[in-house]
């Protein structure tokens, strides 16, 4: 017999099978190198193309359709945060992480409001850099955790089962305990981690717990 899957089901699985296909941007050629050595050595990452400046960067984005985009902010003829607003009305599914040297407040909340899906320093240590296009391809936003608060200012964005899962991973509970308690799939409770963890701009669980409990919202 002959299973037929739908066709949002098939477009998904074939998805989830094909790399995430990644765009480069930076004025600096050599530092677009480096990135580009880091990522093609992954087996689900493939760099499709790179750009110098902004205004390269929308007409590349239009060209070859990336899932993630790594750009700088400050860059010629068009800045990153215009080149982020202008990418995401070309390819409104491309996932964009700034990549920056500035840690300058303004700037992460103009990525923000530009669509931006992650904002992280260019100190991130490159084994992190992969996993960081896998998260925000996965719908996830990223940010450096010396960034996170400064993102949410004093407003809480757990929701409250978030809030539940995160409190009792910081007191020592596996996923498995934690489904247990709640009633919930472990895969339920590790996608909760999942998302509490990016929303803290964290690296683990208990370190989004402890910028969680420092903020005051478990």
């Amino acid at each position: 017999m002959t299973v037929s899957l739908g066709s949002d089901v098939a477009s998904a699985i074939r998805r989830s099978l094909e790399p995430i296909r990644t765009l480069i941007v930076d004025d600096h050629a050599l530092f677009r190198r480096g990135l580009e050595i880091v990522l093609v050595s992954e087996p689900d990452i493939d760099v499709v193309g790179q750009a110098g400046d902004g205004t390269e960067a929308v007409a590349k984005a239009g060209e070859f359709v990336p899932d993630v985009v790594l750009m700088d902010v400050r860059m010629p003829r068009s800045s990153g945060i215009e080149a982020c607003r202008a990418i995401k009305d070309v390819v409104p599914s491309a996932k964009i992480i700034i990549l920056t040297m500035s840690d300058e407040e303004e700037d992460l909340f103009e990525a923000i409001r530009a669509g931006a899906s992650g904002y992280l320093l260019k100190d991130i240590p490159l084994d992190e850099l992969a996993e960081a296009v896998r998260r925000v391809h996965q719908g996830l936003r990223v940010i450096h955790p010396d960034l996170a608060t400064e993102a949410w200012g004093e407003t809480d964005p757990l929701t409250d089962r978030e809030r539940q899962v995160l409190r009792l991973a910081g007191e020592g509970m596996q996923s498995g305990d934690i489904a247990a308690e709640l009633s919930l799939s472990e895969g339920t409770v590790r996608n909760y981690l999942s998302e509490a963890i990016s929303k803290m701009g964290a690296s683990n669980r208990v370190e989004a717990s402890r910028i969680a409990r420092t903020k005051g919202w478990l």
